[in-house]
């Protein structure tokens, strides 16, 4: 089964995804304003189906990297502008805690135990799977990576590009996996390899045009390119163990719109809205209510070979683990 969609609407909206306008938020019960560090397909999927779920709400995004939104909302804690975040991963949303409402979601019923954190601070919106985003037309002879420690190998060195750990979870997720798993020396040797850009949406876009041969970054992102067409894009599961991390969506404290940010929330998680998101953001869902082979030509979780984290350890060791790969980065050059 396939699922495609137009590449140059693909294309448009991951661009646009940067540059939405910061609205004039209005403030009553229909009205919620989500930070959000989805693209723009993402973000579609979400007002498409609350124009039928939710009629008489209306929903205004603020996009930009998962950290920068969070410590955004850190500057605003006085007067809180966010209604709810959407979404980063567990590692990072740790060093928020005091910036979030515990918060039930009734559509939380169908999400497993596992994906929401113990006091409700956050529930998982989707589940990620990390992947090598590989340009086979650039691989120049040489062999296509099959594991981390591939990319160790100094014939990689400059074809390698991720983003900044500090401003993206994703980034983090994967950085952090590959110390737990190969140990410092190998995140040093990575690091000699790797170019290092502060957007996450250029890691994709750098590769797509060819710029770089290998993209570190999740699944949902890589596959975009290859539903949009490119068959030049291959993702690449590390035979060595790949990682996997829950996004998860919270209600800000003293959410401006009161029942109404409660309202975007459940809207958020509902099975109408994960299924929109797998089928035009390759998002997997968290619920358990989805049968994701009849949505989305992805392999099946459990055919893919997967390294297990600690998300907990990940976010008490945090600024350590930042500073540790800031180092070899500055050791690199």
């Amino acid at each position: 089964m396939k699922f495609e969609l137009n590449r140059r609407t693909l294309l448009a909206g991951l661009g646009a995804s940067a540059a939405l306008p910061l609205p004039v938020f209005a403030q009553g019960a229909g009205n919620a304003v989500v930070y959000t560090s989805n693209n723009q397909q993402a973000v579609q999927s979400i007002t498409d189906v609350a124009r039928t779920k939710a009629p008489n709400m209306r929903f205004n995004f603020v996009t930009g990297g998962s950290a920068v939104l969070l410590r955004r909302m850190e500057s605003e804690a006085g007067k809180p502008q966010a209604d709810v975040f959407w979404s980063s991963s567990a590692n990072t949303l740790g060093a928020f805690k005091p910036l979030f409402e515990s918060y039930r979601s009734p559509e939380a019923a169908s999400i497993p135990a596992m994906f929401a954190e113990p006091q409700n601070l956050w529930t998982a919106s989707n589940v990620h799977v990390v992947v090598q985003m590989v340009n086979t037309n650039q691989l120049g002879g040489n062999p296509q990576p099959k594991t981390w420690a591939d990319l160790l190998d100094p014939r990689w060195k400059g074809k390698i590009i991720i983003a900044d750990p500090a401003n993206s979870s994703t980034a983090f997720t994967i950085l952090w996996g590959v110390r737990q798993m190969l140990g410092a020396e190998a995140l040093r040797k990575l690091a000699v390899n790797t170019t290092v850009t502060p957007a996450a949406a250029t890691v994709l876009r750098a590769v797509a045009q060819g710029e770089f041969t290998v993209g570190l970054t999740f699944e949902s992102n890589a596959y975009a390119y290859v539903a949009g067409g490119q068959k030049e894009i291959k993702l690449v599961y590390a035979e060595d163990g790949t990682f996997t991390t829950p996004e998860f969506i919270v209600l800000a404290k003293g959410a401006p719109n009161g029942d109404a940010a409660k309202r975007a929330f459940d809207v958020m998680i509902s099975r109408e809205v994960q299924i929109a998101l797998l089928e035009n953001a390759f998002r997997r869902p968290s619920r358990g209510d989805i049968d994701v082979s009849k949505h989305a030509d992805l392999p099946n979780l459990g055919s893919i070979k997967v390294f297990a984290l600690d998300e907990n350890d990940a976010a008490a060791k945090r600024d350590a683990f930042l500073a540790e790969w800031q180092a070899a980065v500055a050791a690199a050059r």
